[in-house]
C-alpha cells in the first residue's frame, strides 16, 4: 500500500539536498496556510469577544439573535478583499501564483499585498535552514512547529498589538512536553525557563508602569518569552532578552528616522522577541557559551 512512498523516503533520508528542498516546499505551503492565519485569527478573536459581550450585556436576546454566519480558518473560503472573487487552488500556489498574476486580483486586477508571498518565502526559507541543521529528526519537526508559531505570532502582533493565547500558549506546553525527553534542554530548565521568561518582563512590565504610568508592553510578551523559555530553558532567556532589545533599537530608530513613525506610536515588541527565539533555536549553545564562558 505504502510502496509508492518507499522511494521519496529513501531519497528524503539519502539525500540531504532532496530532503532541504522538499522541507523548504513544505514551509512555502505552510506559508500561504500562515498568511490565512495571520489574516483570519485576529477576526476570529474580535467575532468571539463580541459574542462574549452580547451574551453578558443582554443574555436574554440571545436566541433571538440569528446564528452568525461560520468564520473560521477553514470556512469561508479566501477571496479577493476588493471584489470578492473566490481564489482558486491554482491562484492560490505559494510565489508561483503571485508571480504569473502580476501581484494583482485575478479578477478585478487590484494589487495584491506583498506580504503574502513575502511570508512564504520567509517560511520555506527557514523551513530549509531548519531541514539543513537538524537532519531527518523529531528535532527537526518540533523546531519547524516553533518557527511557524513565530511568524505567525511576528505579523499578527505587527497588525494588531496582539500575541494571541491560541498560539502561545500551546506553544509553551509543547516545549516542555517536547523537553520531557530531553529535546533543546533538560525538563527542569524548561520549567524553570517558562517561570522565569513570564515573571521577567511581568517585573519589567510593573516597574515601568509604577514608575511612569504607563503601560510598556502587554501581557502576551510574558507569555512568548515564557515560551521560548520552555522550548530552551531558563540558561537562553538573557541572550534571547538582550538580542530583542538590541533589534527592537536598530529598528525602532530606524523606523523613526527613515519612515517618520511617530514616537508616541508603540511598536510592538513580539517581533523581536522572536528574532531571539529563532537565534535560540539555531545558535542556542554558542550564545549560552558566550556570556557563561567566564
Amino acid at each position: 500500500m505504502f510502496d509508492f512512498f518507499d522511494p521519496l523516503l529513501i531519497a528524503l533520508h539519502t539525500s540531504p539536498f532532496i530532503y532541504v528542498a522538499f522541507v523548504s516546499l513544505f514551509g512555502l505551503l505552510a506559508g500561504s496556510f500562515l498568511n490565512v492565519v495571520i489574516h483570519r485569527l485576529p477576526k476570529m478573536m474580535a467575532l468571539a469577544w463580541q459574542a462574549e459581550c452580547r451574551a453578558i450585556l443582554a443574555p436574554q436576546n440571545e436566541s433571538a439573535e440569528p446564528s452568525p454566519t461560520r468564520y473560521n480558518l477553514l470556512v469561508p473560503r479566501s477571496a479577493c478583499p476588493s471584489c470578492g472573487h473566490r481564489i482558486t487552488a491554482l491562484q492560490n500556489i505559494p510565489l508561483i501564483s503571485y508571480a504569473v498574476q502580476g501581484g494583482k486580483c485575478a479578477n478585478c486586477k487590484s494589487k495584491i499585498s506583498l506580504r503574502y508571498p513575502l511570508v512564504e518565502m520567509l517560511t520555506g526559507a527557514l523551513a530549509g535552514a531548519i531541514a539543513w541543521k537538524f537532519g531527518v529528526s523529531a528535532m527537526a519537526v518540533a523546531a519547524l512547529i516553533f518557527s511557524f508559531a513565530l511568524i505567525a505570532l511576528t505579523f499578527i502582533d505587527f497588525d494588531t498589538q496582539l500575541l494571541p493565547d491560541d498560539i502561545t500558549l500551546p506553544l509553551l506546553w509543547l516545549g516542555i512536553f517536547f523537553n520531557i525527553g530531553g529535546g533543546f534542554t533538560d525538563l527542569q530548565s524548561a520549567v524553570i525557563g517558562a517561570i522565569a521568561g513570564y515573571l521577567s518582563l511581568w517585573s519589567i512590565y510593573w516597574a515601568f508602569k509604577l514608575v511612569t504610568g504607563k503601560e510598556g508592553m502587554g501581557y502576551g510578551d510574558f507569555k512568548l518569552l515564557a515560551a521560548i523559555g520552555a522550548w530552551f530553558g531558563w540558561q537562553l532567556l538573557p541572550a534571547v532578552i538582550l538580542l530583542a532589545s538590541i533589534a527592537g533599537s536598530v529598528i525602532g530608530i530606524a523606523l523613526i528616522v527613515f519612515a517618520r513613525h511617530r514616537r508616541e506610536v508603540p511598536i510592538p515588541f513580539g517581533p523581536f522577541l522572536a528574532i531571539g527565539g529563532i537565534a535560540a533555536l539555531f545558535w542556542g549553545p554558542q550564545l549560552t557559551g558566550f556570556y557563561l564562558a567566564g
